[in-house]
């Protein structure tokens, strides 16, 4: 079984996963999510991953899950953890040296069209009252971090995958299509839902990451070898 390591987007918490998290354990998994400290804007990306480095502790067989802005945390996690695999959901997926105010346009996003409006863009597909309840512990986004340029060296050398949700609309399927082939060399994998599918479809979205645990299980050499 694997520990699944949940990291959340911008201005977000742990509590968007806790539709995914009971099902996953339903399935024999651990599951670690943290609230990063995003409020802090002396708090770089090295205090977001030590914040969630020190929860994993000694835990193994680790497979790290970053959620829109918590792309630019996961595959520092990972590295961290040597962690057995590595999910983008809906994530951002950084590039060397490259910063957060980078990406929009290195990606072409800064192209898009867009409707700002947050319920639309974010919560279009998600049930009423758990937007309220997401919007109720919505927290400031800081981060003097978000102007330096990212640290990791590459992308972390282990089984990669992303998932697109097919409804998103802050982050357009056709966009995310392009991004993940461009940036991972890889094809996305396409759930319903859109940009917290966590909350509007946690089955497909637990049903995912079930299937890279048993990806990865299946990678691994016989103990016979």
């Amino acid at each position: 079984m694997a520990v699944f390591v949940l990291i959340h987007g911008g201005g977000s918490t742990a509590w968007d996963w806790h539709l995914v998290r009971p099902l996953l354990e339903a399935s024999g998994h651990d599951v670690i999510a943290v609230d990063l400290p995003i409020e802090d804007d002396n708090a770089g990306l090295e205090d977001y991953v030590r914040v969630v480095t020190a929860a994993v502790g000694d835990a193994q067989r680790t497979i790290v899950v970053g959620h829109s802005l918590g792309g630019f945390t996961a595959p520092l996690v990972c590295d961290e953890l040597q962690a057995d695999g590595l999910m983008y959901l809906a994530g951002m997926i950084p590039l060397p040296g490259e910063t957060f105010g980078d990406w929009w346009t290195n990606t072409g996003y800064d192209r898009l069209t867009i409707d700002q409006d947050p319920q639309s863009a974010f919560f279009n597909d998600v049930p009423e009252d758990l937007v309220r309840q997401a919007l109720d512990r919505e927290r400031d986004q800081q981060g003097a971090w978000m102007a330096r340029p990212w640290p990791g060296p590459r992308h972390p050398a282990v089984p990669t995958r992303a998932l697109l949700c097919r409804d998103d609309r802050f982050f357009p399927p056709s966009f995310m299509r392009r991004q993940i082939q461009q940036r991972l060399g890889i094809e996305p994998l396409e759930i319903p839902g859109g940009h917290y599918a966590t909350l509007s479809h946690p089955d497909a979205v637990a049903a995912a990451l079930e299937d890279f645990a048993q990806e990865i299980t299946q990678m691994r050499p016989s103990p016979d070898w």
